[in-house]
């Protein structure tokens, strides 16, 4: 995410970037260490999507400030 953005490292904390998802559990998060987007919870695929032949999560990324 960070590479993506074009931002260093300690960048991500200073613009307040987060992640926001649907619901209540939070599937991924932002590694602080890496800038790398991680599965923070194990996602099971059948009791997400049951019967959906696709099955897609979605979330947001956050940045304060001007890009």
């Amino acid at each position: 995410v960070a590479k993506d953005l074009g931002l260093q490292l300690p960048a991500l904390s200073e613009r307040g970037v987060r992640i926001i998802e649907r619901g209540r559990i939070q599937y991924f998060d932002l590694d602080g260490k890496t800038g790398h987007l991680v599965t923070a919870e194990r996602i099971d695929r059948e009791q997400l999507c049951r019967l959906m032949e696709k099955c897609v999560l979605r979330c947001e990324l956050i940045v304060e400030g001007e890009m």
